[in-house]
């Protein structure tokens, strides 16, 4: 036999197969239970689908407002370090004004120095830092740092801050500085 008619005796087959492939064959016709069947378990596939659908569409979504959230917190706190290192100075400001406003000393805090300190700490509270107010109130180790314990002076200062060796600070409702105090027992 030659090429030629082997090929030809092939592709009859072939085409004969394929024939017989697209008919259908009455034997095998679907019940109308073998239809409803195929439809419910193509509706559980379909509501499969469509609940992890829904679910990655929330997670997503619960991405976004996280990633915004942070990147919000990230631009509200990135001047931190900068305050931090500001806030010797502002001690340092407060212990010359307290010292020129004690009667019993000589020293003065002029005029200049004192529109100085006024606009830093205009500036500083505009900015989101706030000094945290400690002295006469309840030791709280989530905001202080006892330095030393006292006998109380009287028995209503007992578990209270009796003097604040230095401030605590907060930047935008976040301690940045825990304030050091004396509390009395």
């Amino acid at each position: 036999m030659s090429k030629s008619k082997a090929n030809t005796a092939s592709t009859e087959e072939d085409v004969e197969n394929k024939n017989t492939a697209k008919k259908p064959s009455k034997s095998k016709k679907p019940t109308v239970k073998d239809l409803q069947a195929e439809i419910e378990e193509l509706n559980i596939q379909v509501s499969e689908a469509k609940d992890k659908y829904l679910r990655l569409f929330a997670e997503f979504d619960n991405f976004k407002k996280r990633n915004i959230r942070e990147r919000m917190d990230l631009l509200k706190n990135a001047s931190q370090d900068a305050f931090s290192s500001l806030l010797p100075v502002v001690d340092d400001f407060d212990r010359a004004k307290k010292s020129a406003d004690d009667d019993s000393s000589e020293e003065t805090f002029s005029e200049g120095v004192l529109l100085v300190y006024n606009k830093l700490y205009n500036i500083l509270t505009n900015k989101g830092l706030k000094k945290m107010e400690s002295t006469g109130e309840l030791f709280d180790p989530e905001l202080h740092e006892a330095i030393t314990k006292i006998p109380a002076p009287t028995e209503d200062l007992k578990g209270k801050i009796i003097d604040t060796i230095e401030s605590g600070f907060y930047l935008n409702d976040k301690i940045i500085r825990h304030a050091k105090v004396v509390v009395g027992e």
